[in-house]
C-alpha cells in the first residue's frame, strides 16, 4: 500500500499520479508496466514513486484497491441488489456500462484476464463480511459473470442470459438476498 508520504500529498498530485497509474495498468499488463512511463505522465521524479511506493504491483494494488472502492461504493450500483434474477444481470450490465463511462473497462479487463492469477499477493479481504449461502453464491456467480464479459465482451448477453438463467434456479425459494 501507499507510503505515509504518497497519503500526505496534496490532493492534485495524488490526483496525477493515480491517473498516470491509470493509464499504464489499463494499457500493459502488470508484467509489462514500466515505471518510466508513469512518473513521466505523472511529472514526478522515478525516487519519488519508490518513495510513494514498495514497486509496480504495489501501486498496483492501490490502484486497483481505490477503483474497487470507487465502483462498490455507487449508490445506483449498490441500491439495485433486489430478489430477482433479471436485476442482477441489469446491474453487471450497468457495471459494465459504468466502467467504460469512467474509463475503467481496460483495466478491468486486463485484472480479470492476466493480473490477476499474476499477483502473488491475495486481494484484501474486507474485515467483517459475512454472507449467507445464497447471497455468496449470487455474488460468486455475478463477478464471474463480469469476468467473462470484459474477456469477451462480443458474448455479453450470451453470459448474462447464463446468469439469468443459474439464479432463477438457484434463487427458486431462497430467500430475500438484498438484505432487506
Amino acid at each position: 500500500m501507499p507510503s505515509q508520504t504518497f497519503l500526505n500529498l496534496n490532493p492534485d498530485k495524488q490526483a496525477r499520479i493515480q491517473a498516470a497509474l491509470l493509464t499504464e495498468f489499463s494499457h500493459h499488463p502488470l508484467a509489462k508496466a514500466q515505471v518510466a512511463r508513469i512518473v513521466k505522465e505523472a511529472q514526478i521524479a522515478r525516487g519519488a514513486f519508490y518513495k510513494y511506493f514498495a514497486d509496480l504491483t504495489d501501486a498496483y494494488q492501490y490502484l486497483w484497491g481505490q477503483v474497487l472502492h470507487q465502483i462498490h461504493s455507487k449508490d445506483e450500483l449498490r441500491g439495485q441488489l433486489k430478489r430477482q434474477p433479471a436485476d442482477y444481470a441489469n446491474q453487471v450490465r450497468q457495471f459494465l456500462t459504468t466502467g467504460e463511462e469512467q474509463g475503467l473497462r481496460d483495466l478491468l479487463r486486463l485484472h480479470y484476464t492476466v493480473n490477476e492469477a499474476q499477483l502473488d499477493r491475495p486481494a484484501p479481504v474486507v474485515p467483517g463480511m459475512r454472507f449467507d449461502a445464497t447471497t455468496w453464491a449470487v455474488m460468486t456467480l455475478t463477478h464471474q459473470a463480469m469476468r467473462e464479459c470484459l474477456a469477451d465482451a462480443d458474448r455479453q448477453e450470451e453470459v448474462l442470459g447464463r446468469l439469468e438463467a443459474a439464479l432463477t434456479a438457484l434463487m427458486k425459494g431462497a430467500p430475500d438476498v438484498s438484505g432487506n
